[in-house]
């Protein structure tokens, strides 16, 4: 296999990457933010190894799709299967993506019971045999691992020195526990020791901190306060493809995007999709003026890109004070 650059060496620091989120930063939105706001670094939403190994991948691959636009672009891949995760690095280098990374943090059920995303944080040693995998399956790219401080608690004393013996090119570290979900404030303060230990131990590894993170100034801010090379920014690109462009659109400039992310989410996904998944969009889209709250309901009712484009049309026609 051909050596291929590790891109991670070339960013400019701090960097602000997308974060994976399934059924948020599909195929169809990443090219809607990768025109409008591209961030320095993409990541697919998270896919299953052991799915991407079986007969039915086809539907699968359909994730992993991306234009050259989204360059540098990440697929993360879940599994706690050595075999499959070599098998699925291989073909993420045959696709031609610029890295690999490991979910070790989704706190879903079904996936820890296969032993996967958070539940990796109890297993350390089968976490450090994934990377191995990773790396053996695709040798020219660059792996690196997304996850959490500890499952219960704080572990990162004994759990960040594990995944770094690998020497991984980046860890993301979500500043909550499996435990805590989302249900507490993300504790930023802990990325402290997270730099600390990757200087001791791998001081070629980068950092990057996510969790509750607003927008780009907030991010710069926190790359200054706690050391951090980079930060992964997710909630808050709901219905602001403009976030790492720090662009502050009009409202008609929104609602028309919103139409051109719709046809496109049809056009890409819509055969294997259920178009609701578009529609968890609108509510972050339709905000914040006169007359919000009413176009959202019309949205809700809406049964394809075409109506949601008619239904936006005659809102903007009506509304002629909507810049």
């Amino acid at each position: 296999m051909k050596k291929q650059k590790n891109f991670w060496k070339s960013l400019k620091k701090p960097f602000f990457a997308l974060a994976p989120m399934a059924d948020v930063t599909d195929v169809a939105f990443r090219r809607i933010i990768a025109k409008h706001g591209k961030p320095d670094v993409f990541w697919t939403e998270f896919v299953s190894a052991d799915g991407l190994c079986s007969p039915g991948r086809e539907v699968l691959l359909r994730d992993l799709g991306f234009t050259r636009a989204e360059r540098p672009i990440v697929a993360q891949l879940f599994s706690s299967r050595l075999d499959k995760m070599r098998e699925a690095a291989a073909l993420c280098a045959e696709l031609g993506f610029d890295g690999i990374d490991i979910n070790m943090g989704c706190p879903d059920r079904s996936i820890e019971k296969q032993g996967s995303g958070a539940a990796m944080i109890r297993t350390p040693k089968k976490a450090r045999e994934i990377i191995r995998a990773a790396k053996e399956g695709a040798p020219g790219l660059p792996v690196s691992v997304k996850t959490r401080i500890g499952y219960s608690k704080d572990e990162i004393a004994t759990w960040v020195p594990e995944l770094l013996a690998e020497n991984i090119a980046a860890l993301t570290m979500h500043c909550r526990t499996r435990k805590e979900m989302s249900n507490v404030p993300a504790r930023w303060e802990h990325m402290r020791e997270v730099v600390h230990l990757r200087d001791a131990l791998a001081p070629e590894t980068l950092v990057i901190g996510n969790g509750d993170v607003r927008n780009i100034a907030d991010a710069r801010a926190k790359t200054a306060e706690y050391g951090v090379d980079g930060v992964m920014l997710g909630r808050a690109i709901f219905g602001n493809p403009w976030l790492f462009s720090e662009k502050t659109p009009s409202i008609s400039e929104k609602l028309l995007v919103m139409v051109e992310h719709t046809k496109l989410f049809e056009k890409l996904l819509g055969d294997i999709k259920s178009f609701a998944i578009m529609k968890k969009h609108y509510k972050a889209y339709v905000n914040g003026f006169d007359g919000a709250k009413e176009l959202r309901a019309d949205l809700m009712n809406a049964r394809d890109a075409k109506e949601v484009g008619k239904i936006v049309r005659a809102f903007l026609k009506s509304r002629p004070d909507i810049k």
